[in-house]
């Protein structure tokens, strides 16, 4: 049967008491897996408000490590776009975060198979 890498690593032994959802919810986002997706996940909520419907459509933020946000952009001409509004972009996404945790922003262009990045 498959399984998660992160099972075999668990502290805590598993019982078949019942548990409520939010007491599931609270283990995972305690999770280093977990909790270093939340804040990608902040900021696609608030990617439109962010940098605007018409490049919220055409570039999203698709994962932040180590304060690096990259951000996978659909075409060349969005990419140069974006990367145009690195800094301000850069800004916002660290404000909505709380500040101090976007230290720079990262580019990609086109799809998983065919990225490439920009400087």
């Amino acid at each position: 049967m498959p399984h998660s890498k992160g099972f075999a690593h668990r502290k805590d032994r598993r019982s078949g008491d019942p548990v409520s959802i939010g007491e599931i919810v609270d283990g995972l986002l305690s999770e280093d897996v977990f909790a270093r997706g939340m804040p990608v996940a902040r900021l696609i909520r608030a990617w439109p408000e962010l940098v605007g419907e018409r490049l919220a459509k055409a570039a999203q933020p698709i994962s932040l490590e180590g304060g690096v946000l990259t951000i996978r952009a659909e075409d060349g001409p969005w990419g140069s776009q974006v990367k145009y509004l690195a800094e301000e972009i850069r800004r916002r996404a660290d404000e909505a975060l709380g500040g101090g945790v976007v230290t720079s922003v990262r580019i990609v262009v086109g799809g998983q198979r065919n990225r490439r990045s920009e400087p």
